[in-house]
């Protein structure tokens, strides 16, 4: 499937000569009937209604804003697929990020609509807090303000602006790159500290922030698997899983439940990465995340083409079918 882009041309508008009626000598008018009582709560009910509807359309343009035409199954990433996250608080909703385009979906996967202000975007890093959605790449750093449905790039007080890796937890962000390592933010990225250089350069994708202790991490390490560290990014340990790691997904009411997945394997732990299973996904799968609402259902990306594929699996990855 080809993506489609729209192209937008600019109205004009012709003048058009206005004539002016003749003068008329005005004529008398006869009173008219007032309306009846029930003609009086017609004409009401209806404007009424107008007023709703007009109230609808506008906020439905408001929640399409900056979103392609819905299409089912494949949105367009482009030549690399980077992330699949699921919102949190939001049921059923998925982005999935490449190298070119990201697409949002709404109903677990089955329809999607394409973020065009986040077109070439590189999306790799995502971390969501209070104040909005950031998305890391490579042209640094993106933020929407209203709930994912449009971004703006602000690379303002970054020491880095090549980001590969980004996480949030409760009052703190942070951001791994290949530029310098791990640095956070903890006024929601007005400024950011350098937390280490020895570590991060390459680290991929999502960085896990425990809700109760900001300071626990757990990144996806190019090179080392799944990797740890219990104060705020300044030191690491490996836990592993899998070999060139670009994705790590936790159960959030049971930290210690960890995927890690990359280059078409996946590994999981139910001990905090003492242990680890191999899963079986779906060929070419790069990506795999754990649905916030229930950790048996599992959702894999796999790039074909420019165009991803996202699969399901509801038995903790035993089995594996398109949403």
């Amino acid at each position: 499937m080809k993506r489609r882009t729209m192209t937008k041309t600019n109205a004009r508008k012709s003048a058009k000569n206005i004539r002016r009626p003749a003068k008329r000598t005005p004529t008398a008018k006869r009173p008219g009937r007032r309306p009846s009582a029930r003609h009086r709560s017609s004409r009401t009910l209806m404007a009424g209604l107008v007023v709703v509807v007009v109230g609808v359309v506008a906020a439905v343009a408001l929640n399409r804003a900056d979103t392609g035409p819905s299409s089912p199954g494949r949105p367009f990433v482009g030549g690399d697929l980077h992330s699949l996250v699921m919102g949190p608080g939001t049921p059923s909703r998925l982005y999935v990020g490449g190298h070119e385009g990201v697409a949002v979906s709404n109903d677990g996967g089955r329809t999607w609509r394409q973020i065009d202000s986040l077109d070439g975007a590189d999306a790799m890093g995502w971390a969501f807090t209070d104040e909005g959605v950031f998305v890391g790449g490579h042209p640094g750093l993106f933020v929407s303000d209203d709930g994912g449905r449009t971004f703006r790039q602000d690379n303002a007080g970054l020491p880095a602006t090549d980001i590969h890796a980004l996480g949030s937890g409760t009052g703190v962000i942070y951001a791994a790159s290949p530029q310098l390592g791990i640095f956070a933010s903890t006024d929601g990225g007005v400024s950011w500290e350098i937390r280490t250089d020895q570590v991060g350069q390459a680290f991929m994708g999502r960085i896990l922030v425990d809700s109760r202790d900001p300071d626990r991490l757990v990144a996806p390490d190019m090179q080392g698997g799944a990797i740890q560290s219990s104060d705020g990014g300044r030191s690491w340990n490996v836990l592993g899983g899998v070999s060139g790691a670009m994705w790590v997904s936790w159960d959030a009411a049971d930290t210690d439940r960890i995927v890690v997945s990359g280059m078409g394997q996946a590994a999981l732990t139910l001990d905090g990465g003492r242990t680890w299973v191999q899963l079986e996904v779906p060929d070419g799968a790069s990506v795999v995340e754990i649905d916030a609402n229930d950790p048996d259902t599992l959702y894999a990306g796999v790039l074909e083409g420019t165009e991803a594929v996202v699969w399901i699996s509801r038995d903790g990855g035993s089995t594996w079918t398109m949403p």
